[in-house]
């Protein structure tokens, strides 16, 4: 056989090789160490709104490594949200991550060495809550004002592309940096005026604590946040199968997630955090569940973590240029999606947010 035929066989026998090893038993004793960016109410040891949060309280990860006694799962929940994630890693505590597009990108920006396997909870949505004595009525109100606001998430850098958008900067802005069960004290408590936060803020407004004066609902694409899967670097190249088999079965929980019979157990299982059915179902409102389940890295994925990368250096929430070439790591997914017969489940996105016609 020729050298260059006999290179070709063994890289074929190689792969031959990697793609059996992938759907086979691990072969050793491993951890798998997975974090969130965020906590239930009252340290309930449960996400929401996204996929990750799923896979997680319906043991879909569990039952991926049922006849395999050697891997342990641990979970993490974190109420330091991605900052307090972004240590984790650092720290060597960690092999996955459910985290925020600003954290991450911090992250990378001080050297943290991860890979984005998929998405897990699209085109989340802002939203600004005031007390009823404030008088705040929209964004423009804010100037001069006290406005919660938790730093260093995903939150931090929508908001700053909305106040942007209205003329307005964080300099206008009295911000005091607050997680979220803080904030919704403060606002209680009226020692606030207004407060940037999540879907939660709902149920404030439906008890009369508090007013969602704006939600991006309806508004700019642009405004919306995003999370992802990721894992790091050490961890895929020491267990490249123990990798695939986390990206498929949190495929499979995207699916579930995504089909619309399964819309009002979807929330239930969501509300496990403690945040209220009726919160997800009035945040999901009007939205196909598979337009922000979907685990799919496509160009507008890619394309929207690079413009927060520009913004975020921008409003010097990072340090200098952060490299997006070489992050995003689709092959995971795309395989997982193949194998299990779900082509087509998702649609995919041009760079501008535009449905593409036809599959990449």
């Amino acid at each position: 056989m020729k050298p260059f035929a006999k290179r070709i066989s063994r890289a074929l026998l190689a792969a031959a090789a990697v793609l059996a090893v992938a759907g086979s038993a691990v072969a050793e004793p491993v951890t798998i160490r997975f974090g969130f960016a965020q906590v239930g109410v009252g340290n309930r040891q449960f996400g929401s709104g996204n996929t990750a949060a799923i896979l997680h309280s319906r043991d879909i990860l569990a039952e991926e490594f049922r006849n395999d006694p050697d891997v342990k799962l641990d979970w993490s929940f974190f109420k330091g949200a991605g900052p307090a994630v972004n240590e984790a890693i650092a720290n060597g505590q960690l092999d996955f991550a459910l985290q925020g597009d600003l954290p991450s990108l911090v992250g990378r920006s001080n050297g943290l060495k991860t890979r984005i396997l998929a998405a897990s909870g699209l085109r989340s949505n802002l939203y600004l809550a005031v007390t009823p004595k404030s008088g705040i009525q929209s964004i423009a109100d804010l100037k001069g004002r006290k406005v919660a606001q938790f730093r260093g998430t995903n939150l931090q850098l929508a908001t700053d592309k909305l106040l942007a958008a209205h003329g307005l900067t964080e300099r206008d802005i009295k911000f005091i940096n607050m997680d979220f069960a803080t904030a919704t004290a403060a606002l209680a408590t009226g020692d606030i005026d207004a407060a940037f936060g999540q879907a939660d803020y709902l149920a404030l407004d439906g008890q009369g604590v508090a007013r969602v004066v704006y939600s991006t609902r309806g508004d700019d694409p642009a405004f919306t946040r995003h999370s992802h899967l990721l894992v790091t670097e050490a961890f895929e190249k020491a267990h490249p199968d123990v990798t695939y088999r986390v990206v498929k079965a949190l495929v499979k929980a995207a699916a579930w997630a995504s089909d619309e019979a399964n819309r009002e157990a979807v929330f239930e299982e969501w509300a496990k955090s403690g945040i209220p059915a009726e919160t997800f179902r009035a945040d999901f409102d009007g939205q196909a569940l598979g337009y922000r389940n979907s685990p799919l890295i496509d160009d507008f994925l890619v394309a929207a973590y690079q413009d927060q990368a520009e913004r975020a250096k921008g409003y010097r929430l990072v340090r200098g240029d952060v490299r997006i070439d070489g992050w995003f790591e689709p092959a995971y997914v795309d395989r997982a999606v193949a194998e299990l017969g779900l082509a087509g489940t998702w649609k995919r996105y041009d760079a501008n947010g535009h449905q593409q016609t036809a599959a990449k």
